[in-house]
């Protein structure tokens, strides 16, 4: 009766725990997507981004916010440029664990909660940094540290707007805030360098996995 007693109370324990794990990510409003799109910067454009954003949203069960990637886009065919800042309402913004990322979009952008210890998946999880195997800390933004476009050729700003898995490049920032050099650009969350090309295996040769940063608009 007692084993049968402490197995019942463990059961109960691991559902509650289940429920806080489900509570805390429900109230999730910022997180990196836990895989890329297997195109390498070729997410579908902005509106594939967003959508995959909302999907691993809603599989996280934070689904009811509607969820935006932070990515930028050059002006092209006609349409006007798209800053990041710009497409992620107003804050504040936290992670599955529930820490603040950052109140509003002037915080986001000077004086973040960021790092490697914050960054975290949809499911709860850290994303590899520099000094892990494989390091996957490259995130995809196609932006200035302001959080507005990188001025320039689409095809080696944002690869073609998200839309090339082949030649071109896109502005990477680092979630774990390490780079090759002790400098702001390799500090930088969202606009560190170029990727080297726009497939899968140029992204994972500069430290990437096609991964991008996706915060509730509303």
């Amino acid at each position: 009766m007692r084993s049968l007693g402490m197995i019942a109370s463990l059961a109960l324990l691991a559902l509650g725990l289940g429920a806080a794990a489900h509570a805390q990510q429900s109230s999730m409003t910022f997180f990196i997507t836990s895989t890329g799109s297997g195109k390498g910067a070729d997410l579908g454009g902005l509106a594939g981004a967003d959508k995959r954003c909302q999907a691993l949203a809603a599989a996280a069960g934070a689904g009811k916010l509607t969820w935006r990637a932070y990515l930028s886009a050059s002006a092209a065919d006609g349409k006007p440029a798209v800053n990041a800042r710009d497409r992620i309402g107003k804050g504040p913004w936290h992670n599955a664990q529930g820490r603040l990322i950052a109140r509003n979009v002037a915080e986001l952008h000077a004086n973040n909660n960021i790092s490697r210890m914050t960054a975290l998946t949809e499911k709860g999880e850290r994303v590899n940094g520099r000094a892990e195997t494989p390091n996957t800390h490259d995130i995809l933004t196609g932006s200035q540290p302001d959080g507005t476009v990188v001025a320039g050729d689409p095809a080696k700003t944002t690869c073609g707007n998200w839309t090339r898995s082949g030649e071109g490049a896109a502005m990477v920032g680092h979630h774990d805030r390490w780079g090759l050099r002790d400098d702001e650009a390799s500090r930088s969350w969202n606009s560190s360098h170029p990727s080297r090309g726009c497939s899968q295996d140029n992204l994972r040769a500069s430290g990437g996995a096609g991964l991008v940063y996706c915060f509730a608009a509303n």
